[in-house]
């Protein structure tokens, strides 16, 4: 079966074939003419040959290719003709006819090249001449990109470029043929760089740096005339056919050439020369000016360019050494491939990569996938095609195309971007910039190092030299290209970037109004690109910032791109946005750093860094040697010589896989890319990621530096002085070092330097500055313009004497003595700086004419050494200065400056100050962030206020957060109270008046944003929050005000309210506004028109803007900062509570309201807290106590401040540690001032009673519990608080805030035993000399001296020993029934809640504890005497007290005339509620009061009852319980005395007390009480001393007071009150009989009593008790006449006593006849006793004085009637103690017993005492009491 393609190529050549015959030319038909035309004939033998195969493949391709390419090549045909063969043989490439593997192809494929760009045909008309043109481009496209093109060599490749170059830059030929000429370009140099750099393996590229000939793409200008000339090419074979030079080029007027005439009838045709080939190649040959003049192109020579091919250490193929010195370089033949083969094949094994499949169809230049090159036993090129040594003919071989010819390419596409050749039209620019364009978008460029250093050099030169072309699309192009650049191989290029943004900066900055808008705009928008590449900004820092000798680009692009954030006309431009980008850039990647440290643990982020090697390093250390390695650093060694390595062609070995043992993949991405020579790490870090610290001692040694550097400047030894005294250099000076800092400083003035360097002083110095040079294998002029270059040259000559004589000996120490000696050599010197000022100093040139070469030869004869110069050094140094200046520093301008400057650039890149430190992302986060916070958050703020569009506001916003997230992230709390700070400004919450917030704020979106912001922020990242707190506060104070928060936060905890709730924000009532309501009415009335709907009420926009608002505020949340609270850091929620305490009323700024919210928000806020609440108690307590103690005035915020204190104790009073804190907290309250106190009683009764319900069990020391009774006392009876806390309250005022709890006057357990409130009987009689009246007021002064809990100011021990006062004194009089207090005013309802507060520990046995039990005795009988006579006193006391205002006592704000006030509201609802309950009750609702008080004492006695019956089971128990305590230290003692003296005495007074009450059912309750618990059983246990003070404390003191008028309304009931009084004492009195016998003071008690009965008798009006007495009388003496106490035990016959006598003396004063009633029988003679008798009984003493008083004891003057009532001392000052009872005033000593003892008790018999008694002592008859009771009348 014949092939199909046989017939597609028999196809073709019929039809090229046919167009030739029927041409003109080719009229005749005989076969002989056929013969004749070569052109048919090759075609007719073609045919023949193809007839006789069946596969194509048996013929070389070029036998079928070789009679079209002839017909392409012939000038004869016509341009049709030309173009039917041009398709012909694209369609045999693009059907792939060619066999890539037959051994001939590639000699087809240069033959191919070379016919279609020699292409010749006789033009017609220009437009089917472009035809062919087009078709030619086709061509060459297809042949290039098809998989056969790889067998092309270098030189036909560059063929291929130039010829569509040619056609490109062709003006005279259409637009749509040179685009098309354009895109074959760009899909050429993007197959090439593909194909060629991207897929070869690293050594690969290297190995091909030293091949190919001299290969030279010329541009416009470059060499003579001639533009376009043909390559040298490698040699090849003989053709057929000799090539014809087209010699006849003519240059055309735009500077390009076309080979042919185009002004004659036939464009393209050569003229024939008669030359012969070789010549004509020869003659063709391009000469390079300098370098290869006369070389014949077969000696393979590289020209100057490819000199940087060989000299790269370590490429594989260097296996010559080239000698610096000389000008020619041979390259050896090349190497073997046999040989090469052999590396490679070792290679294989431990190769990555495997070989790819060759796709045979593959035209299309996006698909190279394949390409990836390897090396077989054979040569194979990129795309896998095989050289094996058979297709060599006469010992030359065709070489595929490879690096050279890339090389090549790039090198011209730069060389057109040069703006200062003026060949390089604008669209040749352009076009260079697009190709380079995709040159470096197809292939990682840097990998070749070849190309590397056109980069470095002349391509970066003309970009930044093109960036200062007003022409705006080569301006784009340029900036396009160096991001590229610098996106892919900053590592490489850092000088260079450094001008680059120096340049864009000076691009944005500039104030020209000619610069475009545009310019900058694109300027700005390069730089963001730059600053959005993945850690560019961290290297800009560290290789920047931080290096001594750069600018401080990220610092000063930061500041500029800030300041450029704002504009200045206020409007927005893009160019603000696009600076605001960049700063937001480094933010956003800082802050998805911040993001994933979150999300991933660090550990999982440090596995994947080192998982994942930097590619670039990898690939470099293929390239570094062993031996570079082992230099580079010293981790990186160590590779064990037996591990299976790749074998590099130069020795270099890496270990399977990448990554170097040993090495921290830091220091692995540190080697990326960087220039081989010398380590990769910068020589200033002493690591490959310096840590902050490092970097921050590296600036400020920077700092140090440029000051320095300045002083320099200005004197050199200043600066140098300056530099030792900051440690920077060494003292004394050290010239090595100096000088070295002088060569690497390039900040430094040459001026200077030259001075200080030739300065006759530092000859030293000189000497070391010199010795930093290396000339070695320079020539002298060349060494000499290195030294020149480093410090201006002075003008004497003396001083260039010097320098010169330095610089020849460090030369000649360098290089040898070529010269005869040295003042040769230094007169050379001299003589090549004159040259250099002859040719170039245009002050010379204006005299003289320019040296010449003959002169400059003529004035060095015989100088050296009497001998002459080498001539031809001579001329190689006039040329070379001719050529180039050697320029003085600072002296020149323009391009020839720039040139110094850029070669200064050059040379410092090639140091290891060059080095650019790649960093891992995420590096330097926090430095970065740090610098560029405060220009983030101010161009932010500024764009956010001016801008009024959605997306920009919402950029805006993301940015704060983001910066919140970071600064939160790294705990910036500066950074974080800033951003909340700057927020705050726009939420509009804080400029705003209160009257207009809502609406205002309701119609803002943008506030709304802030302030959802500000918000979400503060729950997020509240933790760092500290100063911000305060703005937050100022925020939410002005929602409070303008009542826009959540009902929820406004609503607080309240005792009193039924609701448990108040609102802080008060109603206004008309009456508060200062105008009344008639007035108010009437504005109202006479408005009209517009005006009126704003008054009578809000329109309807603002009715929907405060929806809005109250809708924002509700997303907004406040109240979760309550409640989130708990989180916080401590530090944070002490700044949140700062904030909210800084809040007190003042004058200016907040007034009560503001004050109370914050309160409550405080106090939620240690609510939330309470797990930690030690932490901030100190804070709360302070400012509570500030709050209540300090005020004069009664006030709302003083009333919430009461209630907070009461709310924060129930609810912490739980927590152990806190409790005893708290506890003593509570005495805030007893150090408020009196009156205020009373106003908040109210609340205090209700939170104590909610605190002990809750928390009685939590209190435990008897301190806490005198606070809480001290406090029931103060609220509930209006008793004054301690006065010890009153001096200290008022004393410290100012700052009595800073009290810790500690400070507050303290009290000691051993006080309370003071305090009992009583004395034992011991004292009593003891104590009575001392006169009747204790002023309280003396004691006054000694209450700081004593503990402060006393049961009241007047209970005071006057501790102080003074003379009138001997040993302690009883505090209280014992034989009163009252205590004594000076009660003030006080409240019922309270008196009725703190009752119950009582009742609640008295009913639960649980809560009595020794701590609190003699404490509840004494607030008891508080209790009782606040609630006597239903509180009348107090009532009384009140009335006379002003009545408080019925308007608070707001702060009273000074208002600024005209000024209105910032809110007229005042606080009327809550201020007076204080007082207000009672007020109104006393003028309107009287029952209701009395029932109230009713109730407390009614509650009041059954208490009393209650402890006192249950206070022996009390006692007794404890004293169990602390059985086994062998040292109890205080001992609970449960015997009778201990219970009478703590507990029944005082609790008997007390019920006695009530007894006394002017309110009749509450005497007759109280009495039956009395006679209940005198009768109890306990009782009885008691002895003869305890019942005698019964006598004296209890019922004598009661029966003193019932004589009083107590209740002038009620005469009856007070009689019936007296009688059962005066029945119950003579019950007690014969109950306890036996006992009291004993007593030596029996007589006197009896006579009392006798007194009594005397004194009762005349009381009543009614004859009640005149009935009553004496049956009682008759009772006492006929049971004591029973028990035979009247008869002496002296008496015979059982006579009477003395007591019988006095007895009878005493009765008969009042009762004469009762004696004869009842002792008729036994009336002892001799009544009358006589005097000696009276003597020798001592109880006859002592009522003589009495008995003339006590007969008219009922008399006005009597003492008891006229003793002042004790109960209601008077408002205005202590009261006078009343007198004691006058029976008890003689008694200065105590008596001698004189009743004999008894020896049996005497048995009373209840059923007599029973049936005397006159009225029933029971109302009810109880089982429970110890007496049967019946009523007797």
């Amino acid at each position: 079966m014949v092939d199909k393609n046989i017939y597609i190529i028999q196809g073709e050549i019929n039809i090229v074939v046919g167009a030739i015959k029927r041409n003109a030319r080719w009229s005749t038909h005989t076969p002989l003419d056929e013969e004749r035309d070569p052109l048919l004939h090759s075609f007719g033998h073609l045919k023949e040959v193809l007839n006789n195969i069946t596969e194509l493949s048996e013929i070389e391709p070029n036998v079928f290719l070789r009679p079209f390419l002839e017909v392409i090549r012939s000038e004869d045909t016509t341009g049709p003709i030309t173009g039917l063969a041009l398709t012909s043989v694209n369609k045999f490439l693009s059907y792939a006819l060619i066999d890539p593997t037959h051994e001939g192809t590639a000699e087809g494929m240069e033959n191919m090249a070379d016919a279609v760009t020699h292409a010749r045909f006789v033009g017609t008309d220009p437009a089917s001449d472009e035809v062919v043109l087009m078709k030619i481009l086709q061509v060459l496209r297809t042949l290039l990109l098809t998989p056969v093109g790889a067998h092309l060599t270098n030189e036909s490749v560059c063929e291929i470029m130039q010829s569509c170059f040619r056609i490109c830059f062709e003006m005279r030929l259409s637009e749509l043929l040179r685009k098309s000429a354009e895109h074959t370009l760009v899909d050429m140099v993007q197959l090439l760089f593909t194909r060629e750099i991207k897929h070869s393996p690293q050594h690969y590229l290297d190995t091909w740096t030293g091949f190919g000939g001299k290969l030279k793409m010329r541009a416009g200008g470059m060499s003579d005339s001639s533009k376009w000339k043909k390559q040298k090419r490698s040699p090849r074979p003989p053709r057929h056919m000799t090539k014809v030079t087209p010699g006849s080029e003519l240059p055309t007027s735009n500077g390009t050439t076309l080979s042919s005439n185009l002004t004659g009838g036939m464009p393209f045709i050569d003229v024939p020369t008669p030359i012969s080939s070789a010549s004509s190649e020869a003659a063709s040959a391009v000469v390079s000016p300098s370098t290869d003049s006369g070389l014949e192109f077969s000696s393979q020579t590289t020209s100057k360019e490819d000199l940087t091919d060989l000299e790269q250490p370590g490429s594989p193929v260097c296996s010559t050494a080239t000698e610096p010195g000389s000008s020619e370089l041979g390259v050896p033949e090349q190497p073997d491939p046999q040989q090469e083969g052999t590396h490679v094949e070792k290679s294989q094994s431990a190769s990555v990569e495997s070989i790819p499949e060759v796709l045979e169809e593959c035209t299309s230049p996006a698909d190279h996938s394949d390409s990836a090159s390897v090396h077989d036993m054979d040569y194979v090129n990129p795309r896998g095609v095989r050289f094996t040594q058979s297709s060599q003919k006469e010992g030359t071989a065709l070489v595929p195309y490879g690096l050279p010819c890339i090389r090549e390419l790039f090198r011209f596409l730069i060389s057109l971007t040069n703006p200062h050749d003026r060949h390089n039209s604008e669209v040749m620019i352009h076009m260079g910039l697009h190709l380079l364009t995709v040159a470096l978008e197809s292939a990682p460029v840097a990998q070749c190092q070849t190309l590397l250093g056109l980069i470095k050099d002349e391509m970066c030169r003309h970009l930044f030299q093109l960036l200062s072309i007003e022409r705006l699309n080569l301006y784009a192009a340029s900036l396009r290209v160096c991001f590229l650049l610098f996106e892919s191989m900053r590592e490489h290029l850092k000088f260079q970037m450094e001008m680059y943004i120096k340049k864009l900066m000076e691009i944005i900055t500039v104030e020209n109004p000619k610069m475009p808008y545009e310019m900058k705009e694109m300027a700005l928008e390069a730089i963001v690109q730059l600053w959005r590449i993945p850690s560019f900004v961290t290297e800009l820092y560290i290789n920047y910032d931080c290096d001594y000798y750069c600018s401080n680009l990220f610092e000063d692009l930061t500041k500029l791109l800030s300041k450029n954030a704002f504009p200045v006309s206020g409007q927005l431009y893009t160019t603000h946005l696009l600076s605001l980008d960049a700063l937001l850039t480094v933010i956003d990647s800082t802050e998805a750093h911040c993001q994933a440290k979150v999300l991933n643990s660090l550990s999982q982020q440090e596995k994947k860094e080192t998982a994942r090697p930097n590619c670039e390093a990898v690939e470099d250390t293929r390239e570094a040697s062993n031996t570079e390695r082992a230099a580079s650093d010293g981790k990186a060694v160590g590779i064990a010589p037996d591990i299976p390595g790749l074998h590099l062609p130069g020795g270099g070995r890496l270990p399977p896989e990448h990554g170097k043992p040993g090495c921290s993949d830091l220091e692995e991405a540190g080697d990326s890319g960087v220039d081989k020579k010398f380590a990769r790490k910068p020589p200033r870090f002493s690591c490959f990621l310096p840590d902050p610290r490092e970097l921050i001692e590296i600036k400020n040694k920077k700092k140090l530096l440029i000051t320095g550097t300045e002083q320099f400047n200005q004197k050199p030894k200043k600066g140098i002085q300056f530099l030792q005294e900051k440690g920077l250099l060494t003292i004394p000076m050290d010239n090595t070092e100096i000088a070295q800092w002088l060569r690497e400083n390039p900040r430094l003035d040459k001026k200077m330097i030259g001075e200080f360097v030739s300065d006759r002083k530092n000859i030293d110095l000189l000497e070391s500055f010199v010795s930093t040079f290396s000339f070695q294998g320079l020539r002298l002029d060349e060494a000499l313009r290195l030294y020149l270059e480093a410090f201006r040259l002075p003008g004497e000559a003396p001083v260039i004497q010097r320098l010169l004589e330095a610089f020849t000996e460090r030369w000649m120490n360098c290089n040898g003595s070529p010269f005869a000696n040295s003042d040769a050599c230094f007169s050379l010197a001299y003589a090549v700086i004159m040259l250099n000022t002859d040719q170039h100093n245009h002050n010379v040139r204006k005299q003289n004419a320019p040296m010449t070469l003959e002169e400059f030869r003529k004035n060095l004869k015989g100088v050296n050494g009497g001998k002459d110069f080498e001539q031809d050094i001579l001329e190689d140094m006039y040329h070379a200065i001719k050529n180039e200046e050697i320029v003085m520093p600072e002296e020149q301008t323009g391009l020839v400056r720039e040139n110094y400057v850029w070669n200064v650039l050059l040379h410092r890149g090639a140091t290891p100050e060059g080095i650019f430190l790649r960093v891992p992302t995420a590096s330097y986060d926090l430095d970065l962030f740090t610098m560029t916070w405060g220009p983030t958050i101010a161009a932010l703020s500024y764009v956010f206020d001016k801008s009024l569009e959605e997306t920009i506001i919402q950029k805006a916003i993301s940015g704060f957060r983001k910066c919140a997230m970071i600064s939160a992230h790294y705990g910036l709390s500066d950074v974080f109270d800033n951003l909340i700070i700057s927020l705050c400004k726009f939420t509009a919450l804080s400029s705003e008046s209160v009257e207009n917030l809502p609406s205002v704020f309701g119609s803002n979106p943008k506030a709304h944003i802030a302030a959802k912001t500000v918000f979400h922020l503060a729950h997020r990242h509240g933790d760092i929050l500290r100063e911000g707190w305060k703005n937050i506060m100022e925020a939410m104070l002005q929602l409070f005000r303008a009542q826009l928060l959540p009902k929820a936060m406004v609503e607080v905890e309240d005792f009193v309210d039924p609701n448990g709730k108040i609102s802080l924000q008060r109603e206004e009532t008309p009456s508060n506004r200062g105008e009344s309501t008639v007035l108010s009415f009437v504005s109202w009335l006479t408005l009209s028109g517009p005006e009126q709907s704003s008054v009578r009420g809000p329109s309807t926009e603002n009715q929907e803007a405060k929806r809005v608002a109250l809708e924002c505020i509700k997303q907004c949340d406040p109240e979760k900062m309550i409640t989130e609270s708990k989180f916080l850091q401590l530090e944070s929620l002490q700044e949140l509570m700062k904030a909210l305490v800084s809040v007190t009323p003042d004058e200016e700024t907040y007034d009560e309201e503001d004050a109370a919210f914050c309160l409550e928000m405080l106090l939620r806020i240690v609510l939330e807290n309470r797990d930690r609440v030690g932490c901030v108690w100190q804070t709360v307590r302070d400012h509570l106590y500030h709050l209540c103690v300090q005020a004069q005035d009664f006030c709302f915020l003083v009333e919430r401040a009461v209630v907070g204190l009461l709310r924060l104790a129930i609810r912490l009073l739980r927590r152990e540690e806190i409790s005893g804190q708290v506890l003593l907290s509570l005495r805030i309250l007893l150090l408020m001032k009196p009156s205020v106190l009373s106003r908040v009683s109210h609340q205090v009764a209700y939170g104590l009673h909610e605190l002990l319900k809750t928390n009685a069990a939590n209190i435990h020391s008897g301190d806490d519990w005198a606070t809480l009774f001290t406090l029931l006392e103060c609220i509930g009876s209006g008793v004054k608080p301690p006065a010890a806390l009153q001096a200290t309250a008022r004393g410290d005022a100012p700052d009595a805030g800073a009290q810790s709890d500690s400070e507050l006057p303290s009290y000691h357990q051993n006080d309370v035993s003071l305090d009992r409130g009583y004395t034992s009987d011991s004292e009593v009689y003891t104590d009575h000399g001392r006169p009747g009246k204790i002023h309280r007021s003396a004691t006054d002064a000694d209450v700081v001296n004593s503990g402060w809990l006393m049961v009241g100011k007047d209970d005071i021990d006057n501790s102080k020993p003074g003379p009138s006062r001997p040993g302690p004194s009883p505090l209280i009089n014992q034989y009163s029934l009252t205590v004594g207090l000076d009660l003030g005013p006080h409240d019922t309802k309270s008196l009725l809640k703190c009752v119950e507060s009582l009742s609640f520990i008295v009913r639960d046995a649980a809560h009595i504890t020794p701590d609190n039990f003699e404490l509840c005795v004494k607030t008891l009988r508080i209790f009782v005497e606040a609630s006597l006579n239903g509180g009348c006193k107090s009532q009384e006391k009140r009335s006379k007290s002003h009545k408080y205002d019925s308007k608070g006592n707001r702060f009273k704000k000074k208002s600024k005339e005209g000024s209105v006030l910032r809110r007229p509201r005042t606080s009327s609802q809550h201020a007076s509620r204080g007082g207000q309950s009672d007020d109104d009750e006393d003028e309107g609702v009287p029952a209701s009061y009395h029932t109230v008080s009713l109730q407390v004492s009614q509650d009041l006695l059954d208490l009393m009852h209650t402890l006192h019956t249950r206070a022996a089971s009390i006692y007794s128990s404890w004293a169990e319980e602390q059985r086994h305590l062998e040292t109890g230290g205080q001992k609970i003692e449960a015997d009778s005395r201990t219970l009478w003296a703590h507990c029944w005495c005082p609790l008997l007074q007390g019920i006695a007390c009530l007894c006394c009450d002017a309110r009749r059912q509450v005497r007759m309750q109280a009495l039956t009480y009395l006679q209940r618990a005198l009768l109890v059983h306990d009782l009885q246990k008691l002895d003869a001393l305890e019942w005698e003070s019964c006598f004296n404390k209890v019922l004598f003191p009661l029966l003193t007071k019932l004589l009083e008028n107590i209740s002038p309304a009620d005469v009856g009931g007070m009689e019936e009150t007296r009688m059962r009084a005066s029945t119950l004492l003579s019950k007690v009195f014969l109950q306890h009989l036996s006992p009291l016998l004993s007593l030596s003071t029996f007589a006197a008690l009896w006579l009392t009593i006798l007194d009594f009965m005397d004194k009762y008798m005349h009381a009543g009006s009614s004859d009640l008790l005149s009935e009553a007495i004496p049956e009682s009388l008759k009772n006492m003496l006929l049971v004591m006449d029973t028990a035979e106490i009247f008869h002496s035990a002296d008496a015979r016959g059982g006579g009477h006593s003395a007591l019988w006598e006095i007895t009878w003396e005493r009765i008969d004063c009042f009762l004469p006849h009762l004696r004869d009633e009842l002792f008729k029988q036994t009336v002892i003679q001799g009544r009358g006793l006589s005097p000696a008798l009276s003597k020798r009984i001592p109880w006859l003493n002592f009522e003589k004085p009495e008995g003339p008083r006590a007969a008219n004891c009922s008399s006005p003057g009597s003492p008891v009637a006229s003793s002042p009532s004790r109960l209601s001392p008077t408002p205005d000052g202590p009261p006078a103690l009343a007198q004691p009872p006058l029976i008890l005033q003689p008694l200065a000593s105590p008596l001698q017993v004189g009743v004999p003892p008894m020896t049996l008790p005497i048995i009373l018999n209840p059923a007599l005492i029973e049936a005397t008694s006159p009225v029933p002592l029971l109302a009810t008859p109880r089982p429970t009491d110890p007496i049967p009771t019946s009523e007797v009348n």
